[in-house]
């Protein structure tokens, strides 16, 4: 396809995506349901008949969004709201995301008959909570959570995509390799949250230090310099063996922590970035999918997805949270806050390229839990908020826009 063709396609389908994002508030449903549907509607299945079955490409572009997407919150997390929380963040983005694959992947086992390490797969796929689906309605101004709260929210959601990848990559060893057993699978934890923590710990130094220190003639380089070092931070950890996506939010956190010249405007233009991955994230994905398929995981994945909302997500949440300061209002407001939505779909093209078995239906499956947390649970936060009285109606419902929009942040 000629260059002109490509760009002028890829202009429709930003400018589509833009509008739909405005539509979305009218609707009141999350944005990256419409992001996607512009993709499926530009895809094989749908009027636009772009062929496209990229599984390679969708990793890809998915991998590069994620990373800047992550970034994005990491540099606008504020870390001393996060400290009193942290604890608590940890424990659910590594333990509570273990024992929600563990009990996807019995569920699978138990109800449809696959085997325990295939469920498994699926339910470490499913496990996280998509950071940017959590960022973009915690950090819109109508929803008025107490602080702590929403630090617990963000933080999690930021933190838990590095055990998702971890487990989303062992499952799939173990599935491929007979001689992986669980001494390798525990190495693999080890190695890849070590060098992750420690490159993103030195990173984030490196940053700040970098950005002091360059007295650059023009700001407009100082972004190119932090693009330059995420980019270095997500592929010098994964080259050697670390998290790449632990490394890039830990040291997100600490750059963002610290004081450095022109931080508003990078801090902005991060923000904008991160807009643009996401439209990115959501159309290739959109693209990838085959809506004729779809019907036929419906049982699949409306079980899944009821089992995660309902079962898989509220016990670990709600036995690790046992005995932490949060109220059991706040408890079950953390529990119901699980939205998936790009991160899952994207670990789901692991399996596709690595030729796993189920592959193909781990992936539709996937996109359907997608699909109805965004509409059952992303719709419905705002209002369980305020039934649980989190969070005052007058703010909740006075900007229906601010609710469902992506991530618009305040830099106040």
């Amino acid at each position: 396809m000629p260059i002109e063709q490509i760009m002028l396609g890829a202009a429709v389908l930003l400018l589509a995506s833009v509008l739909a994002g405005k539509l979305s508030a009218r609707l009141g449903v999350p944005a990256l349901l419409l992001f996607l549907a512009v993709g499926m509607l530009a895809g094989s299945d749908g009027p636009g008949g772009l062929p496209f079955d990229h599984p390679q490409i969708a990793e890809s572009v998915g991998v590069v969004a994620l990373t800047f997407i992550l970034f994005g919150g990491g540099l606008d997390t504020h870390w001393p709201s996060v400290r009193p929380v942290l604890r608590a963040s940890l424990i659910l983005s590594t333990v509570g995301v273990a024992v929600t694959a563990t009990l996807v992947g019995l569920c699978a086992k138990f109800v449809f008959g696959w085997t325990l390490r295939e469920g498994i797969l699926l339910g470490a796929i499913v496990s996280a909570t998509d950071a940017a689906a959590v960022f973009g309605i915690l950090r819109s101004k109508s929803l008025g959570l107490p602080a702590s709260l929403k630090s617990l929210l963000e933080f999690e959601s930021g933190s838990n995509d590095p055990m998702a990848v971890f487990l989303t990559l062992g499952m799939i060893a173990f599935l491929g390799s007979p001689a992986f057993g669980p001494i390798q699978f525990a190495l693999m934890f080890v190695q890849q949250m070590a060098i992750g923590g420690a490159l993103g710990y030195g990173m984030g130094k490196l940053m700040a230090f970098a950005v002091n220190r360059l007295n650059l003639e023009f700001e407009g380089l100082y972004p190119v310099v932090t693009i330059s070092l995420v980019l270095l931070t997500y592929g010098l950890s994964a080259v050697v063996g670390g998290n790449g996506f632990l490394a890039v939010y830990l040291a997100a956190i600490i750059f963002g922590n610290s004081e450095f010249p022109h931080k508003r405007s990078l801090v902005q233009f991060h923000d904008g970035l991160g807009w643009l991955m996401q439209i990115a994230l959501f159309l290739t994905l959109g693209l990838q999918v085959f809506p004729s398929r779809l019907p036929a995981v419906a049982v699949e994945g409306v079980v899944i997805s009821l089992f995660l909302m309902f079962v898989a997500r509220p016990i670990p949440v709600l036995g690790l949270l046992t005995g932490s300061p949060l109220s059991w209002r706040e408890r079950v407001l953390v529990a119901w806050a699980g939205l998936r939505g790009g991160a899952p779909i994207v670990l789901a093209t692991f399996p596709l390229i690595a030729g796993t078995s189920k592959a193909d239906l781990i992936f539709d499956v996937v996109f359907f839990v997608v699909l109805l947390s965004s509409l059952i649970q992303g719709t419905s936060i705002g209002w369980l908020s305020v039934r649980l009285g989190l969070a005052p109606a007058s703010e909740v419902f006075a900007s229906q826009e601010a609710v469902t929009a992506m991530p618009v942040r305040d830099h106040a």
